[in-house]
């Protein structure tokens, strides 16, 4: 079983506008919801191939409700947390010729929600998947992945971590099956300048050697590039297509890179059906769906 932990989740309320101008009043041409949040993005896009899984997090007030309702809808087994305060946060998307994120706050996370949630990861089989993607919320202790990481090691659990910086860097001493990095984030947890794919190599097996079992760097339209326990260095391109939307993109390429490792073992599937959903979600108004997955699938 694979499940998903989404500290923060999120309804975005995306507004579609011709132009964005501050300070004056701007109408939209048309608004999308979707319920989100890095953990639940990939549990969306399990499911969307058809894989079940768990999402676990924490939600808050009437727009709790509203998320676990809309996921209900959407076919997601989940296993939420209500919380006592606050409310789940709602983010805004503009879209304008460009676009401009403004992402909520999230409710409080009291100690013992914390305590709840790591009591049903106590659950977890051996053999089974978890992934821990996101940033942690300023109410819970910074440490938050390494805690749960510590208290499932020896259980056989093959833990996957998206996250930035300092979060991922501190998990690696657990040794994660799966750690997700893109180009950007790898040059920024060495304070370096990377100009070539030999760089994203020799960094990317700098962080294997620090505690993680796989290095997958995305590098949004010119692919991935996979840094395997068995030391092999596999390199994806992406198939074309128009790029119209790039949130989730990394969270589907995740999604597809434990699907397809699951189903065939093989680290080039799982590459592969990274790289086609993490591609069919960028090619997409919302998270990839099977049919444009298979399609990019067979084209790469």
């Amino acid at each position: 079983m694979i499940y998903t932990v989404t500290f923060n989740p999120a309804i975005d309320y995306v507004v579609h506008l011709p132009a964005l101008y501050l300070c004056e009043v701007n109408r939209s041409d048309y608004e999308e919801f979707f319920y989100g949040g890095k953990g639940i993005n990939v549990s969306v896009v399990l499911n969307n191939l058809g894989e079940p899984n768990v999402a676990l997090g924490f939600v808050g007030g009437y727009t709790g409700k509203a998320l676990k309702a809309g996921l209900k809808r959407y076919g997601l087994n989940t296993d939420l947390i209500e919380l006592k305060n606050g409310m789940t946060r709602i983010n805004v998307k503009i879209k304008a010729r460009g676009e401009t994120d403004i992402n909520g706050q999230g409710p409080e996370i009291e100690p013992e929600a914390f305590e709840e949630l790591c009591q049903k990861l106590d659950k977890i089989n051996s053999g089974d998947f978890l992934i821990l993607a996101g940033s942690v919320p300023d109410s819970m202790p910074d440490d938050a992945y390494e805690r749960i990481m510590r208290r499932l090691e020896g259980k056989g659990v093959n833990i996957v971590v998206d996250a930035t910086k300092d979060l991922l860097l501190n998990v690696l001493e657990h040794k994660p099956f799966l750690i997700k990095p893109n180009k950007q984030e790898l040059a920024e947890m060495f304070g370096v300048k990377i100009s070539s794919r030999n760089d994203i190599v020799e960094y990317a097996k700098r962080l294997q050697k620090m505690g993680a079992k796989n290095v997958l760097v995305s590098l949004a339209s010119e692919g991935a590039i996979l840094i395997t326990e068995n030391g092999e260095v596999l390199r994806m391109g992406v198939p074309l297509g128009s790029m119209i939307n790039s949130v989730g993109a990394g969270d589907s390429m995740v999604a597809g890179f434990v699907l397809g490792y699951i189903r065939s073992g093989s680290y080039n599937v799982a590459l592969k059906l990274g790289t086609a959903c993490g591609s069919a979600t960028a090619f997409s108004p919302g998270l990839c769906e099977a049919g444009l997955v298979e399609k990019l699938y067979g084209e790469l």
